[in-house]
């Protein structure tokens, strides 16, 4: 579905001038990529909504009670526990998609190469991550998996906590993990894999299926974001894939993993924080040529695609040590 609406979705976004605004204190390479087509993170969302929701209707339609089904039905109790497996990551997908794509718009339209303030963007984040946070928690789900130890531990409503700060975590380090061609795109495949495998371990089969829906539809954006790319995926993708992530790994219990399995995110994260408290500290020296990390690497004379291949690789061993982890 990405990749047949692809084309067409370019051509739209491209006659209405939803084009990208390159920051000037950004790398001087990227100015060529002024005005490329932006919010392609639609072609990854509207696909992933639209499958899951369809191989997922009958089971939905059972736990809203629009089948009648007898109460003591086996078939319905797993449609109940099929339904809150895709609901709550689809809806937090579509929440981050609408508040990415408000800010992919108004750094086109509001604050040109800004989009929403800082302070805005992340208090909405807050509330829909804090939502989420309380449907896990009034469902069952506060508890926390340790590598090397058997029973999982119940945090009870610390839970709500750090759920947001997963949630609205993951949004953010996958928003500046999207800086280079295909970048984000193959390391946001590689680690909903990695997750999708661990549910798999769990036997949460339709948790194993959204996630690998995201591989496919991450993997048909590529065929357009590969260097030189034809459309940034944008706000309207990075942050709603990111949240979705952190939904997901907060569902299997191995949200503990993140670092290890979303290794690439969490260091473009942390580059960032680290380069603002350095610099702050310093009174204007820099611990890195530039952050995020990966702008780092180019400004050592790496070029865009070798960045891009060198860290989905140390994104694709972290995801197996990952993997591994939570098989102990």
């Amino acid at each position: 579905m990405a990749v047949i609406w692809g084309s067409p979705l370019i051509r739209f976004l491209r006659d209405r001038h939803i084009g990208k605004q390159i920051r000037i204190d950004g790398p001087q390479s990227h100015q060529v990529k002024m005005g490329t087509p932006t919010m392609g993170g639609l072609m990854i969302v509207v696909p992933i909504l639209l499958i899951t929701l369809a191989l997922n209707a009958v089971n939905l339609l059972k736990v809203f009670r629009l089948i009648e089904v007898p109460r003591n039905d086996i078939f319905f109790r797993q449609g109940q526990l099929i339904g809150e497996s895709i609901l709550l990551p689809v809806v937090v997908m579509v929440g981050f998609a609408v508040l990415g794509a408000v800010d992919d718009w108004e750094g086109i339209y509001g604050r040109p190469g800004v989009g929403l303030l800082a302070r805005q963007k992340f208090l909405i984040q807050v509330l829909l991550a804090a939502a989420a946070a309380g449907v896990l928690y009034v469902t069952g789900t506060h508890s926390v998996a340790i590598p090397g130890v058997r029973q999982t531990i119940d945090l009870g409503i610390f839970f709500v906590p750090v759920a947001v700060f997963v949630i609205v975590g993951m949004a953010n380090a996958a928003n500046l993990t999207d800086g280079l061609d295909g970048l984000a795109g193959l390391i946001i495949a590689t680690i909903f894999a990695g997750y999708g495998i661990v549910a798999y371990l769990q036997q949460q089969v339709y948790l194993l299926r959204f996630a690998f829906t995201v591989v496919g539809a991450c993997l048909a954006f590529l065929w357009f974001n590969a260097h030189p790319a034809q459309l940034f995926m944008g706000d309207t993708g990075s942050q709603a894939l990111g949240a979705a992530l952190g939904a997901v790994a907060l569902m299997t219990g191995q949200w503990l993993l993140l670092p290890v399995i979303a290794f690439i995110p969490v260091a473009e994260a942390l580059s960032v924080i680290l380069q603002v408290g350095y610099f702050k500290l310093t009174k204007g020296r820099r611990l890195f040529k530039m952050a995020p990390l990966h702008h780092h690497f180019e400004l050592l004379g790496w070029s865009e695609t070798q960045v891009v291949q060198r860290f989905w690789l140390m994104g694709l061993v972290s995801a197996m040590v990952g993997i591994a982890l939570a098989l102990i």
